[in-house]
């Protein structure tokens, strides 16, 4: 997956069981995903473009509109191959509609996890959240009620969600 921001190249490549994330043309950060261990090379690059929200993004890059989904989002458990822990709002994950016939992913989206009334989400539980996506995606035709998809770490499904209600689309 490549994603072009203004002059801000940002690259995510999988190989080997293994995930890269170069930031114009830099390796940032590695993450093996077989026992989900990583490593941060730049800690300046990885933090301003992996654990900022989307609203910052948005603000920082000029992204016209974001979407929000009331969703029902369940996390595998560990021995179903998901997250041995669970993660707090904020979180963005790869969001995922579709497959190709081999299985391996056709796309995956911008998305982040909001919560309004936890702290968190753990493995093996199901929650109502909020999923905002970016609309300068081509993902509008996989928005409708009822909508189930992939929640995504690299090539791991850690877990499920369905959409409940699109609720609004905030302009900038």
């Amino acid at each position: 997956m490549s994603l072009n921001i203004n002059t801000v190249a940002v690259f995510k490549k999988i190989e080997n069981n293994e995930m890269y994330l170069y930031v114009n043309g830099h390796l940032i950060y590695k993450r093996w995903l077989d026992s989900g261990q990583s490593k941060v090379f730049d800690v300046m690059a990885y933090d301003k473009y992996t654990l900022t929200s989307i609203r910052d993004l948005e603000y920082e890059n000029g992204i016209s509109n974001l979407v929000r989904i009331k969703a029902e989002i369940k996390l595998k458990t560990a021995e179903e191959g998901g997250r041995k822990t669970g993660f707090i709002s904020g979180y963005r994950p790869d969001h995922v509609f579709e497959h190709k016939e081999d299985g391996n992913l056709l796309q995956s989206f911008i998305g982040d996890i909001v919560f309004e009334d936890q702290s968190t989400i753990e493995p093996g539980e199901t929650k109502l959240v909020i999923v905002r996506f970016l609309l300068n995606q081509s993902i509008e035709k996989y928005l409708y009620s009822g909508r189930k998809w992939w929640i995504h770490e690299g090539a791991h499904v850690i877990g499920e969600a369905e959409i409940i209600q699109i609720q609004d689309i905030e302009p900038s």
